[in-house]
């Protein structure tokens, strides 16, 4: 039967999508606080575990029988068999201080508290690779994904000339927003492949380059042509940050570094700059992402430049060997290969 809007206030249907936002931000918001809640009981059993068996030398015979009565007092609960209860050991003995908890690890969900506690030793990792975590909103694999790949070290590890042309605030959180090396693992090109070649395989997996370029990366386009007297010139990559508040243009060079790279990037940005941006905008960023660099080379490079403009470098999965290549099977050989085996008669019958 039709919804009888005749009958209702004019301004009902705003008052209904204010009203189910209001109650969906609430229930987030209880989902937050119970897990909370939760990950701070565990950090609380484990703690006592802990103060157990170092003043009455407890042993694994009692968790196992710990985690059986628990079972059977609380049948509704999952989360306490005897390995779960040693996560919860290890997680008090890695955050020794409750404040520490409440105020990072607890917003995070249990299995990405297991993930940094796997992963990673060091409490200071921890704690950033949570606050990462938070900020981000990454699932648990995600997570995996940055450990494994160690942004920890690659955040911010550009070489860039941010200080000298940008204002305090922003050249901070620029540098901070920049990694080195980039990590292009999910594109496989040959060692002779050219920069085209990179520029069509990092949008057909934008979505992945997006991730690994990080939170608040807008992809606005590739080839992105710009007119300066008459003449077209096209971008490899255009990006708009929503943090920074500014484009961002990506250079993509499969070899090395060269002085020359930073003059054409300074032109591209400037370009930007006096085509694109708007009153609101912050200034226009470069970076040059190249297989490698010197550092000296780039600093020079880079000294006298009066536009904001970056230098990383990025890895990629390594194809096969060609010999090897062309040994192993195809990809419809090996179709043809499973049919065969899949529509043989059993011999065994």
């Amino acid at each position: 039967m039709p919804k009888q809007t005749s009958l209702l206030p004019d301004n009902y249907d705003d008052f209904l999508r204010n009203l189910k936002e209001r109650i969906r931000t609430a229930q987030v918001r209880a989902t937050l606080a119970v897990n909370q809640e939760l990950i701070t009981l565990y950090w609380q059993i484990g703690r006592s575990i802990l103060e157990r068996q170092r003043e009455e030398g407890w042993g694994a015979k009692v968790i196992e029988q710990l985690a059986k009565d628990l079972a059977r007092n609380f049948p509704d609960m999952t989360g306490f068999s005897s390995r779960n209860l040693k996560y919860m050991r290890s997680f008090a003995e890695a955050y020794p201080d409750e404040e520490i908890v409440q105020r990072s690890v607890a917003q995070l969900p249990w299995r990405h508290n297991i993930a940094l506690l796997e992963k990673l030793k060091s409490q200071e990792k921890r704690l950033w690779y949570a606050g990462q975590a938070l900020e981000n909103g990454w699932s648990r694999d995600i997570l995996v994904l940055q450990i494994e790949t160690d942004l920890y070290r690659r955040m911010g590890g550009a070489i860039t000339n941010f200080q000298q042309v940008l204002p305090p605030p922003q050249s901070d959180l620029a540098q901070s927003l920049l990694k080195d090396p980039y990590h292009l693992d999910f594109l496989t090109l040959g060692k002779d492949a050219q920069e085209r070649e990179l520029e069509k395989g990092l949008v057909q997996h934008i979505r992945d380059f997006l991730l690994e370029l990080g939170l608040g990366f807008a992809f606005l386009g590739n080839q992105y042509p710009l007119e300066v007297d008459g003449k077209e010139y096209r971008l490899d990559l255009l990006f708009y940050h929503v943090k920074l508040h500014c484009y961002v243009i990506i250079d993509l060079k499969m070899g090395e570094f060269q002085p020359e790279h930073s003059g054409k990037m300074n032109f591209y940005v400037a370009a930007v700059d006096n085509l694109l941006r708007s009153s609101s905008d912050n200034r226009t960023i470069g970076i040059i992402l190249c297989k490698s660099k010197k550092k000296t080379t780039v600093e020079y490079a880079l000294q006298e430049m009066g536009k904001p403009i970056g230098v990383s470098t990025f890895t990629l999965r390594e194809s096969l060997p060609e010999p090897l290549r062309d040994s192993l099977p195809s990809v419809e050989q090996l179709e043809m290969e499973l049919e065969a085996i899949a529509t043989a008669p059993d011999e065994t019958d």
